[in-house]
């Protein structure tokens, strides 16, 4: 047993492993998938190297908590980061960038053959990112694993949402994020990070989107929320009337945001849905989010109302350079490893029978 010799209250050890923890994958409930694509990002690059520097940075982390019961001794394991989609992804991003360049200065696809073949290109990469890790995460499934995507942007995950939808038949999202998702192929992109859940309402088992700490989105997409009964957008100006001027508590809100999903509950966490000072690395940055201890209470109220997270992901933690923020890469592995351990554990929490 690998745990035999393992001293959690000791230097944490950078043995190539999340959290230094000394599981394999046949011996670990909870697997990460790892996914470094950041092709469609449209703002500050870098999510693509997100899951090696949670790797790197979760040593850090200590694993008690007076609160829980050492979840994590069942077993948390990350697979190999795939080199094969590493170098595709740095690729196509340097095509993406020189295409989104283009759109932003006011170029026309009809007018320009070598964009719409950069275009093409990219979504016909992006369909095949989509089934490898639907494969990937149908095989966790059917391994009885709990999974979790680590991205990259927000575009990673649609593959195991896939996987999920065929497992369920009445599933739920728990979206945090400073945006709603909800375009449709932005900037002409299929699988783009802005049209994730937008891709995920077309799955037929998903009945529920609750999307919290939405406080940046476009009026086409505020209408697809206000029209389609499956979604409950939580929007952040809303949240922080219901605190200051009803004077409604974090525990009260939290309890109705949960009760619009259904006994099923998929994560969805991108970081850029937390205030912008534990994020300031991410994508697309956006202040006025949610705290930090806010968002894990959030989490942690999916367990208190017996509800099951069979699966999660966690995107858009950037180690590219924002250039107002000298130690802005640090700050997101940080908090990133925080959010993932705390998912992990829920994950295992909420499925114990």
């Amino acid at each position: 047993m690998e745990l035999k010799n393992y001293n959690p209250d000791d230097v944490g050890q950078a043995n190539g492993k999340l959290f230094g923890l000394p599981f394999t994958y046949q011996n670990s409930k909870a697997i990460v998938l790892p996914v470094p694509w950041d092709v469609t990002t449209s703002n500050v690059g870098g999510t693509s190297r997100g899951p090696q520097a949670i790797l790197d940075y979760s040593p850090q982390i200590d694993l008690f908590n007076k609160n829980d019961k050492e979840h994590w001794k069942q077993g948390f394991f990350m697979k190999p980061i795939n080199k094969n989609w590493l170098d595709k992804n740095d690729y196509l991003r340097s095509k993406s960038v020189e295409y989104i360049n283009f759109l932003e200065s006011g170029g026309k696809l009809k007018d320009s053959v070598s964009m719409t073949l950069i275009l093409n290109e990219i979504n016909r990469v992006g369909g095949e990112l989509n089934d490898w890790v639907y494969t990937e995460t149908k095989q966790l499934l059917a391994d009885d694993k709990l999974p979790l995507v680590l991205g990259g942007e927000h575009s990673c995950p649609l593959g195991l949402m896939r996987a999920i939808n065929e497992k369920y038949n009445d599933w739920g999202i728990l979206q945090i994020d400073a945006h709603a998702d909800l375009r449709v192929a932005y900037e002409g992109f299929t699988y783009s990070h802005a049209s994730i859940m937008h891709n995920a309402m077309q799955l037929k088992n998903l009945t529920s989107l609750v999307s919290v700490g939405v406080r940046d989105y476009c009026k086409q997409e505020f209408e697809v929320a206000d029209e389609n009964p499956k979604i409950h957008p939580f929007y952040m100006d809303d949240l922080v009337e219901m605190e200051l001027t009803e004077l409604k508590s974090w525990k009260t809100i939290c309890e109705t945001i949960i009760w619009k999903l259904p006994k099923y509950v998929y994560v969805s966490f991108d970081v850029d849905g937390l205030d912008v000072q534990y994020c300031p690395n991410t994508g697309t940055p956006v202040p006025g989010g949610l705290q930090f201890n806010k968002a894990i209470y959030l989490l942690q109220s999916i367990f208190k109302a017996n509800k099951c997270i069979i699966a999660a992901d966690l995107c858009e933690i950037s180690t590219g350079k924002y250039p107002i923020i000298d130690n802005a890469a640090e700050i997101n592995s940080n908090i990133g490893c925080r959010i993932l351990f705390n998912l992990l554990n829920l994950m295992i929490q909420t499925n114990q029978t």
